[in-house]
């Protein structure tokens, strides 16, 4: 159905509903194409007149798609009046609807009433992170700096996760501003992309950099570039911090992994006791090892080799002279077939010692036992991030011991090594080091990027 571009009179609605196959969802039909045409804001307001007229009364759900409307063309008023008639009509709104109600009113001169609708919703449940993010960015828009940060804070809080657009609106909102305790916050959103091991992408990156030389008086100077292999910046020269974890910091997070992750409630619904016992085994018999190859996952590498071949080629690149591999397979590479051959299963079992598991099992705990056992110096290679293994921690300082020791230790082949320095934000008072993504789509990758941010300031 084409939506009019005048407003009809009723006969002219009737009319065209009649003619519709289906008259009793005409209504729902012509709004849901209203909103995709983004028709006329009084062609929608003379069709909800006319049900209006004809039922005495409009349908909640018709309502709330001229909302839509309204909002996707910023009619304040309309939004407004909407809002005071789904009040009188309908005691609470669902968040669709308080969605809607926020989006539109946080875009507008009316503001404020957005903050009130935030607080209705709060008395029913927690606010969506969307919610929370247009009021902030409506607070910053209107330089209420202290109020964007009550509400990052509460957002926070509920364990919502910020997203780089709204990190992002700080800097920008806060550019050319004073203040030690608003630079004690950005400073704040920097130090936690640092703890939970984000990288932004580039436009965000060059936002911090042109908030840093806008503080008045600040003399800084930021310049984007790529840090050396030694781990030293050759803007400033300054050496990054290093990717190692001390004695104490391994071996409590050694304990940790192995109580809570490996032995914690989640591993033998993936490998049975008496398989695990058996891998226990079979490292402690042969420990140490310098890499632990998870071997299905790096077959995977590149889909249109066979499987055992890239395997081979990871197993070739880093068997080196005393280096000492051990590759975890599952028992159906044993079974020679088009993508396992058997002689170069045989060639590569001269290279690396191997463990072969159920094919039922996930190695993940296989993996992180194993390189764990044999020493600090051990890295592994897989192309998983291990996030779930990371949730079973349960507290935040050994989730981040486990991030680092994870950036220092885990190679991805496509190519990614695990560097000498750690990939986080660093600061040390006058300098800043800041890694960021060159494109905008890899905001919460957890690959590391080459690119960084360097901060200097002039004193």
């Amino acid at each position: 159905v084409q939506p009019p571009e005048n407003p009809l009179q009723a006969d002219e609605w009737n009319k065209l509903r009649e003619s519709f196959r289906s008259p009793e969802i005409f209504e729902e039909v012509m709004f849901n194409n209203m909103v995709r045409c983004n028709s006329p804001v009084d062609v929608a307001k003379s069709l909800l007149t006319h049900v209006a007229k004809r039922n005495g009364d409009i349908a909640y759900n018709l309502l709330l798609k001229y909302l839509a409307l309204c909002v996707q063309q910023g009619q304040t008023s309309e939004i407004c009046d909407v809002y005071d008639i789904m009040k009188i009509r309908f005691r609470i709104l669902e968040s669709g609807a308080y969605n809607l109600l926020i989006r539109g009113l946080s875009n507008s001169n009316q503001w404020r009433r957005a903050l009130t609708i935030l607080e209705e919703v709060k008395k029913i449940t927690v606010p969506s992170r969307t919610n929370y993010e247009s009021c902030i960015k409506a607070a910053g828009h209107h330089q209420e700096m202290n109020l964007a940060f009550e509400l990052y804070h509460e957002m926070l809080a509920k364990d919502l996760v910020p997203s780089l657009d709204v990190l992002q609106a700080f800097f920008d909102f806060s550019r050319g501003m004073t203040g030690a305790e608003l630079q004690k916050e950005l400073f704040g959103i920097l130090l936690y992309l640092r703890e939970n091991q984000i990288y932004p992408h580039e436009t965000f990156m060059r936002s911090i950099k042109l908030w840093f030389e806008s503080i008045p008086g600040g003399n800084w100077r930021g310049h984007l570039t790529s840090i050396k292999d030694s781990g030293q910046c050759p803007v400033c020269n300054h050496q990054l911090e290093d990717s190692d974890l001390t004695e104490e910091e391994y071996n409590n997070l050694r304990e940790r992994i192995i109580r809570d992750v490996i032995h914690g409630t989640d591993t033998f619904r993936k490998t049975s006791p008496q398989e695990f016992q058996a891998f226990q085994t079979f490292v402690e018999n042969r420990l140490p090892f310098d890499i632990v190859i998870d071997g299905l996952n790096v077959s995977h590498i590149k889909p249109r080799k066979m499987q055992c071949e890239n395997l081979f080629d990871a197993v070739n690149s880093l068997a080196k002279e005393n280096v000492r591999l051990l590759v975890l397979g599952r028992k159906h590479m044993l079974i020679n077939s088009s993508n396992w051959r058997r002689e170069i299963m045989k060639e590569m079992q001269n290279k690396a010692d191997f463990f072969f598991a159920e094919n039922i099992s996930e190695d993940d705990a296989f993996l992180l036992y194993a390189t764990l056992r044999s020493g600090k110096h051990c890295k592994f290679v897989t192309r998983d991030f291990l996030r779930d293994h990371k949730a079973c921690l349960s507290d935040s300082l050994t989730r981040q011991l486990f991030r680092k020791w994870q950036r220092g230790h885990q190679i991805v082949f496509s190519p990614s090594p695990a560097f000498c320095y750690d990939s986080v934000v660093q600061t040390t008072g006058d300098t800043w080091h800041m890694p960021y993504k060159d494109t905008y789509g890899e905001k919460y990758s957890y690959r590391v990027p080459r690119k960084w941010l360097c901060l200097q300031q002039k004193l």
